[in-house]
């Protein structure tokens, strides 16, 4: 139970990247951080985020195997936390940012692995940095399954897609209206 507590909850308002932001300040500080490394957009990993785990730093796919077809047995992939990182795309994210403390469930780690996902998405595939329709294909189907285009065998993936390229632009309209607010240093965040 002790542990649970020390768990970070997701944010109450999932729908308004602002609302995110405000209530979660220190991500907002990750995800700019990770913009000025990555040069990612921040609303398109949170969008992409947003599909994966709904902001939940523990979140793991459902349990696939049922054990003499009663008892879930495994899980239908490795992917775990707030990116749903697969295991062996999480370790190559480690080996080369060299960041041996990195941790799935830790909203910074996360978010960092993300832009270092859509930059390399970028240099393997071409595909545009803004783009959050086919940075998330690339994202579901790692960039040799984005090259062979099977997203074209699984019309409910397209769709889904769509919908974070279209949370992704709201995200967006959402961000330009309250980053200045957001990017007002700690010291004035005291008296606001």
């Amino acid at each position: 139970m002790l542990l649970q507590a020390c768990t970070v909850t997701p944010p109450q308002n999932t729908s308004n990247i602002c609302d995110i932001f405000f209530e979660k300040r220190d991500w907002y500080d990750a995800a700019k951080d990770m913009q000025d490394k990555w040069g990612v957009p921040i609303h398109v990993p949170m969008s992409m985020m947003y599909q994966e785990s709904s902001f939940k730093a523990k979140a793991r796919p459902p349990k696939a195997y049922y054990f003499f077809g009663l008892v879930p047995w495994g899980h239908v992939s490795t992917a775990y936390g707030y990116s749903q990182a697969k295991t062996p795309t999480w370790d190559d994210y480690v080996r080369e940012t060299d960041n041996s403390w990195a941790d799935r469930t830790d909203f910074d780690d996360a978010i960092d692995f993300m832009g270092w996902f859509i930059s390399k998405t970028h240099k393997i595939n071409g595909v545009s940095k803004w783009d959050a329709e086919k940075q998330y294909l690339n994202y579901h189907e790692g960039w040799g399954g984005y090259k062979r285009k099977s997203f074209n065998k699984k019309p409910w993936l397209i769709k889904v897609a769509n919908t974070v390229q279209s949370r992704s632009i709201t995200y967006a309209k959402q961000l330009k209206t309250c980053e200045e607010e957001l990017s007002e240093g700690w010291f004035w965040r005291l008296f606001s």
